[in-house]
């Protein structure tokens, strides 16, 4: 079980550290984000949602108050990293690593989340 919580607290940690980032992003470089979001079809209005929604997101995965929101909260990042990857692989832009990246490691802290929760 010691392997296991360590795995997911590293996986986790990695997945917040970028999805963090990237809501630092929408502030600190808020022309680039509206560039790359128009670039890509995508609304320039939904910046400030999504910080705030991906931020709630992480907040959800970290605390154990409700299963079902933490359910939820690897949807919600499951949907919206879909939509990335395919949004930079459709435009061709080359960017959709990231994105895609960040899908192993939610997959990944999924799994071991549940894992835990199967051994507890």
């Amino acid at each position: 079980m010691k392997k296991t919580k360590l795995i997911y607290r590293i996986v986790t940690v990695l997945f917040s550290l970028m999805v963090a980032m990237a809501v630092v992003m929408y502030f600190a470089k808020y022309d680039m984000v509206v560039e790359t979001l128009t670039s890509l079809g995508y609304p320039v209005y939904l910046i400030y949602p999504l910080a705030a929604v991906k931020t709630l997101g992480l907040v959800a995965i970290w605390s154990d108050k409700s299963a079902i929101l933490k359910e939820w909260a690897y949807a919600g990042f499951t949907f919206v990293l879909l939509l990335a990857t395919s949004a930079h692989y459709n435009v061709g832009d080359g960017q959709f690593g990231a994105p895609l990246f960040e899908l192993v490691l939610l997959y990944l802290s999924y799994f071991f989340y549940k894992k835990l929760e199967k051994e507890a």
